[in-house]
């Protein structure tokens, strides 16, 4: 008895260790349908899981498990060999042990099952049957029963060896202090959060069933009756870093502290470029350096918005600060289409107004604008994995019509421009905007690529492995890659209408025409036909 009292106590010396550092933190009652949380994790030295319930609102007995994802396939065993209909059998019962799914010793535990040959020692398995709001008298540790004053044998020696064990079983039991997370034995009474300790990245769940099974340790009268366990608590995944951010949104942190400095030195450039030929300065210089000065603000607004959810978890402050995000982003993506589908119509180089032309230019950057808040707050408040295909269409599909339409039109008025710089062999300009169209060109045979990969992913969120699967690339999939996709075009873009000495060859022929204009039509505006053909 004293040796299963001491494997016992090297067991829950580490799962029921008390730790007051922050982490990603998941509710869990026993009217959650699925019985189970998790979460991807970035392991080293030093991270764990907590296990905590809440002690006022919690009664009966547990069967507690974890595990890293790719050992799902361990959990539970068979029920039937000849009816494929009948789930598995996951958590031992008493009606379990009559029809050989498991041992009586394993009551109250979730089943092992291992057709490889595979051990639970060899694998991420932990179980145990936990009984909450009780006295540690509970627990099945029945070393106590020695210290009665009358009628009990001799406690017997450290080094005893029952006859009835096998000496292969035995020395098991004394190898498995050395395990990094063995499960405990019998029933053990709840008293502090239980700890699993976590030493590879993975995917890992904890599940908790509410049981309701005789004490496997003492035989219980036939008029006993237990009652139903009721539970609420908390799961706790405490990653490499230290916050409140799940693992798989913790990689944005970085990344756009990457894009804010990369920005920062890039905006620099750009800045430096325009203050050498500030006499030389094209309208549209203007607006990009707007545009350059927006997108270093979007990025640090990004940067700081994930490290205060690290620091300080989901408040009304950070929905607030979520607003402003998505308002920038939406921004910065409308008025860069705006900006992109003016200088295709040849706004201050091919022609001087783009008379009402430009105000359904402005209707169209507005409702992108408007889309794009919307669909960048959807992102992250939305489950994807328990969101209905309806709802994300609901945030996807009015920004991909007004995506698609600046796109499409934005390729069509580069069409008509070159065109007609062709006709007027105006090679300087026309070698600008066929540049312009190779660039837009890659960029939506990528966005397409992108798309393909993006849908083949989501239509598998309704998998039980999705999550597993995904949880280190979905921010990438959402965030990233796009990111980096946007960078690159705009400085390609940038770049060709960067302030240079040949600003003069772009406005030459415009400012001629405003002096011919001024000087022997006496300021009178020529129709908008007779000035493209000057241009």
């Amino acid at each position: 008895m004293r040796q299963n009292s001491k494997l016992q106590a090297i067991a829950l010396g580490v799962l029921f260790a008390c730790s007051l550092a922050t982490g990603y933190e998941l509710e869990f009652s026993d009217a959650d349908y699925s019985r189970q949380v998790c979460s991807g994790m970035w392991a080293s030295q030093s991270t764990f899981i907590n296990v905590t319930f809440d002690e006022s609102s919690s009664q009966g007995q547990v069967a507690m498990v974890i595990y890293e994802w790719k050992d799902v396939k361990y959990l539970g065993v068979t029920t039937s060999t000849t009816d494929d209909s009948l789930p598995k059998t996951y958590v031992c019962t008493t009606d379990a042990v009559r029809v050989g799914l498991c041992a009586y010793d394993n009551v109250g535990k979730f089943i092992f099952s291992s057709d490889d040959g595979t051990t639970a020692n060899q694998t991420t398995f932990w179980t145990a049957s936990v009984a909450l709001n009780q006295t540690s008298g509970a627990s099945s540790d029945s070393s106590g029963l020695w210290e009665s004053s009358e009628g009990n044998p001799t406690p017997p020696a450290d080094n005893y060896t029952s006859p009835w064990r096998s000496r292969d079983l035995h020395h098991s039991l004394r190898q498995s202090s050395d395990l990094l997370n063995p499960s405990p034995y019998g029933t053990v009474a709840y008293s502090q959060p239980i700890q699993y300790q976590v030493r590879k990245t993975g995917y890992y769940c904890a599940a908790i069933v509410p049981v309701t099974v005789l004490n496997p340790t003492a035989r219980q009268a036939s008029t006993d009756v237990p009652s139903h366990p009721t539970y609420n608590g908390v799961v706790l995944f405490r990653n490499t870093f230290d916050g409140q951010l799940p693992a798989t949104d913790y990689p944005k942190v970085n990344f756009y502290l990457a894009m804010f400095l990369v920005y920062v030195i890039a905006g620099s450039a750009w800045a430096w470029l325009c203050y050498k030929h500030v006499t030389e300065l094209l309208p549209i210089q203007y607006y990009l350096s707007s545009l350059v000065a927006l997108l270093v603000i979007e990025m640090v607004a990004n940067w700081v918005y994930y490290r205060y959810l690290n620091a300080h978890g989901k408040t009304a402050a950070s929905v607030v600060f979520l607003f402003v995000v998505a308002i920038l982003d939406a921004g910065r993506n409308a008025l860069s289409f705006f900006m992109l589908l003016v200088v295709s119509l040849g706004l201050s180089v091919v022609r001087e107004s783009l008379g009402r032309t430009m105000l359904k230019c402005q209707i169209l950057a507005g409702l992108h604008f408007v889309f794009g808040v919307l669909y960048a707050v959807g992102i992250v408040e939305l489950e994807l994995e328990s969101t209905s295909a309806l709802i994300l269409l609901m945030f996807v599909i009015p920004l991909a019509f007004t995506l698609s339409g600046f796109l499409m039109w934005i390729l069509y008025s580069l069409n008509g421009t070159i065109t007609q710089l062709s006709v007027r062999k105006q090679r300087y300009k026309l070698r600008m905007f066929k540049r312009l169209y190779y660039i837009l060109l890659g960029t939506v045979v990528i966005i397409a690529v992108f798309f393909v990969i993006s849908s083949m992913s989501f239509s598998d969120r309704l998998a039980e492995d999705y999550a597993a699967k995904s949880w280190k690339i979905r921010w990438w999939l959402l965030d990233g890659y796009l990111a980096l996709l946007y960078f690159f075009t705009f400085w390609s873009i940038a770049y060709l209408w960067r302030p240079s000495e040949n600003n003069r060859r772009l406005a030459m022929k415009m400012k001629m025409l405003r002096i011919m204009i001024s000087r022997h039509f006496n300021n009178v505006r020529l129709p908008e036909r007779m000035m493209r053909s000057h241009s």
